[in-house]
């Protein structure tokens, strides 16, 4: 019998490796290092950076505070990226310096707007229907 048992998430090495581009750009990201004039003044958080199974691609989400501006500095960034990578790759210390791509992160948005859902009125409503049935058993 042949087993196609693929993982069904990231492995500890991406994870590993991913935490230290993560920090490398954060590091890098608050000594202001990149001379933009999208990036100036912007202070910017990198909450997530996911590697490729091979570790060849970053993959950097990144939030300016505040939300503001986050497309223009995401272009900034992706303008900048070799630049980045010549000061990412001697922290890391990996054979292969990965390229590295930015995005802007949503999840904050993503959580709201869940939040938002749960506490809506139809839901609230659902919900008290649900505790009443369970307290006439």
């Amino acid at each position: 019998m042949k087993k196609d048992h693929k993982p069904a998430g990231p492995s500890q090495r991406m994870l590993r490796v991913g935490e230290l581009v993560r920090h490398a750009l954060a590091g890098l990201f608050a000594r202001g290092d990149i001379e933009d004039e999208a990036l100036a003044g912007a202070v910017v958080t990198v909450p997530e950076v996911r590697m490729t199974p091979d570790l060849k691609i970053a993959n950097a989400y990144v939030m300016p505070l505040g939300g503001t501006h986050a497309e223009e500095i995401v272009a900034a960034l992706n303008r900048h990226r070799k630049f980045i990578r010549g000061r990412v790759a001697p922290q890391i210390d990996l054979k292969y310096a990965p390229e590295i791509r930015f995005f802007v992160d949503d999840t904050f948005e993503e959580a709201s707007r869940i939040d938002a859902l749960l506490r809506s009125d139809r839901v609230k409503r659902d919900l008290d229907d649900d505790s009443d049935d369970s307290q006439e058993d």
